[in-house]
């Protein structure tokens, strides 16, 4: 449960802009649990505030942990290794402050809106700029909008982070139903083309009569669905983790008789990538997509729900292996924490895991290859302006060309020097200036 005092902390204050005129201190503080539809369009005050009691018995449930067997490899074939999960508990444990993303999550402008009978929770900063463009930018899993925190500032007020006005963005961030503040859906259809079609009628609620999109992972899908349904509000798209696998690289990965011939060295390098993560990387994926209920260990204790987030694709695990190594690189201890946390004080776990159930069509066999009939990396006919930025780590490196195929109005393609699947969270400077740069032309 959440406190829902209804005093601001003295130290939140806004960090960009307010949509409305209502101070920081007098917006009202409720809790994820509180929030209740209220059957109209009303865009409410939301802030979070957890109670001293969850945050002592998530202390207490880490120190109770029973620990397993190391694992009998010297690596992390099996699986999240003993070593970094004891690391992320004992920091987790001793050291974690809950209360300094909480102070920061609360000093931007956070709100609830109901729609299609679902509460959605979403952070609105508007730049003080006037030529500044609609964005909304959508996270994944397992992720929230801890993901996006690091580009809110940038994007809004860009002559503070080396740009100029003309660089600027109003920011509205969701959280996706089922994840985070957002409610959890108590029925079936939450599926990634409603969820689309949400952000539509969240952004044209907020006023905003053309808007852009981006995102990653689950992002990348909601991004390129509003791309193919093409709203006459939506000016251009932008992807981290773009659906450009041609139809005949799927079928050589569903043959399993290796690449298809005369494929360049980057389309080669691009096939690698994807055959590793179908053979190997899709553990998580497919307990999600077929049984997620079954997961009630990741909501009954944080170490299992840590191990749960951490073992996503092996770039990104080995970073964060590498981070609690005393090496960090992308994100800090306190970043991974910090999206766990959420997830773990928001009891949104299973809520969030059965967003894989939903977009699988239930006689697939295999999680990798189908998603509600439409390959997970297969184009989706994308109609408008789209910008694509290639990081290196990513599950794939899409090559130029198949975004060039892929996209019929392309608009920009960046190669990054670094920087894996979680692009706004471990590299937000590239990400903005890669945001920067696309939709430059269409202001």
């Amino acid at each position: 449960m959440s406190d829902t005092t209804r005093t601001a902390p003295d130290s939140a204050k806004p960090l960009a802009p307010e949509p409305t005129k209502t101070p920081v201190a007098e917006r009202p503080i409720i809790g994820a649990a509180a929030a209740q539809p209220t059957g109209d369009s009303a865009i409410r005050p939301f802030q979070f505030h957890a109670s001293e009691e969850d945050l002592t018995d998530l202390k207490r449930r880490i120190a109770a942990t029973r620990w397993p067997d190391p694992e009998t490899v010297n690596d992390d074939t099996q699986g999240v290794q003993l070593a970094t999960m004891q690391k992320l508990a004992g920091y987790w444990a001793s050291e974690y402050d809950w209360r300094k993303v909480e102070t920061r999550l609360n000093a931007f402008p956070n709100f609830i809106t109901e729609i299609d009978e679902l509460d959605i929770h979403f952070i609105h900063a508007r730049s003080k700029h006037e030529n500044a463009l609609p964005i909304i930018v959508t996270h994944g899993w397992p992720g929230s909008i801890i993901e996006q925190l690091k580009i809110i500032e940038p994007l809004t007020d860009p002559t503070a982070f080396g740009g100029t006005e003309s660089d600027a963005f109003h920011v509205v961030i969701p959280s996706m139903p089922g994840y985070g503040f957002s409610a959890k859906p108590t029925a079936p259809g939450w599926n990634p083309p409603r969820i689309a079609q949400a952000w539509v009628t969240l952004m044209k609620r907020l006023g905003y009569t053309r808007f852009l999109a981006q995102g990653g992972d689950w992002g990348a899908l909601m991004t390129e669905i509003l791309g193919a349904m093409a709203p006459p509000e939506l000016v251009a798209i932008h992807t981290n983790m773009p659906s450009t696998v041609p139809p005949e690289i799927y079928q050589a990965l569903r043959d399993g008789n290796g690449p298809p011939t005369g494929l360049s060295d980057e389309e080669r390098r691009a096939y690698e990538r994807l055959d590793l993560f179908f053979t190997h990387g899709l553990a998580y994926a497919n307990q999600m997509g077929h049984r997620p209920q079954t997961l009630y260990g990741i909501a009954d204790s944080p170490v299992g729900l840590a191990a749960w987030f951490l073992d996503h694709d092996i770039s990104s695990y080995q970073m964060i292996a590498r981070t609690f190594d005393g090496e960090p690189e992308g994100l800090s201890r306190d970043d991974v924490l910090d999206n766990i946390t959420i997830t773990w004080l928001t009891n949104t776990a299973i809520s969030g895991a059965r967003l894989y159930w939903e977009a699988m069509p239930r006689t697939s066999s295999g999680f990798g290859i189908e998603r509600n009939n439409v390959h997970f990396f297969e184009p989706f006919g994308v109609q408008v302006p789209t910008a694509v930025s290639q990081f290196p780590d990513e599950l794939y490196p899409v090559p130029r060309s198949w975004a060039e195929r892929t996209y019929p109005k392309l608009i920009h393609y960046g190669q990054q020097p670094k920087g894996g699947h979680f692009a706004a969270f471990e590299q937000p400077e590239f990400l903005v200036n890669e945001l920067r740069t696309a939709f430059k032309p269409l202001r």
